[in-house]
């Protein structure tokens, strides 16, 4: 029950978050979207920082939860084609993102702590497994930590571009494609894929999959989870 009720106000957080900003977003607006009172909210998020912090994780969370049946890091192209297919399904969770940014560049707190530890912490991850899996260069002659930000600045660059697109909940697989392409060209881990592979196309429903159990382990980071 504790889980559940923990993971309706996140839900509710999220939409809330991404429609508003952290600035615009308000205890009280979350327990109605909950349908719970205000004190409700904050028996289990004490503060509203602590309730952004907490839907950022449960993002994640998600990201994690629809990973774990990949084996990640076998094909890395594949992984954040995956991603970005995954979040075009889930629009909240690259909106949500894209505010966090938003406000972060401007200094605004918590997003601006969160975003860039996490922004370093993602380039770091990567580029520590690219360099176990290929040495200090890739088979594209990319370094490991150029490799690690050109993806990730690939990976942020196409969620701003997919939701500005009105084309693409119609074409759900472009985005995915041109991430899977793109990657396998930095990486040079394989050729890009040809126009019909990728991710299967996704409806684009919307809000996030509850993330239910514990999500299966896999080398500890999402890999497109941005900020």
């Amino acid at each position: 029950m504790v889980l559940q009720q923990r993971e309706r106000i996140l839900e509710a957080a999220l939409e809330v978050l991404a429609a508003r900003g952290f600035k615009g977003t308000s205890i009280d607006a979350v327990a109605e979207r909950a349908g719970l009172t205000r004190q409700g909210v904050l028996h289990y998020f004490p503060s509203k920082k602590r309730l952004l912090l907490e839907v950022l994780d449960f993002r994640e969370a998600l990201h994690r939860e629809n990973l774990s049946g990949r084996q990640v890091g076998e094909d890395w192209a594949g992984d954040f084609a995956e991603a970005v297919a995954f979040e075009q399904s889930h629009p909240s969770l690259a909106i949500v993102h894209s505010v966090m940014l938003a406000e972060a560049v401007t200094g605004q707190e918590p997003a601006a702590d969160y975003v860039q530890q996490r922004c370093r912490s993602l380039q770091d991850h990567l580029a520590a497994s690219l360099t176990e899996r290929y040495g200090d260069h890739l088979p594209s002659g990319l370094s490991a930590p150029t490799a690690a930000a050109a993806v990730l600045a690939l990976v942020e660059g196409v969620h701003q571009l997919w939701l500005m697109d009105p084309e693409a909940e119609l074409e759900t697989d472009r985005y995915p494609r041109i991430v899977r392409d793109t990657v396998a060209v930095l990486l040079g881990t394989d050729s890009p894929a040809d126009p019909g592979t990728g991710p299967a196309p996704r409806p684009a429903t919307d809000p996030a999959v509850r993330p239910g159990a514990d999500p299966a382990p896999t080398d500890g980071q999402s890999p497109a989870t941005n900020g």
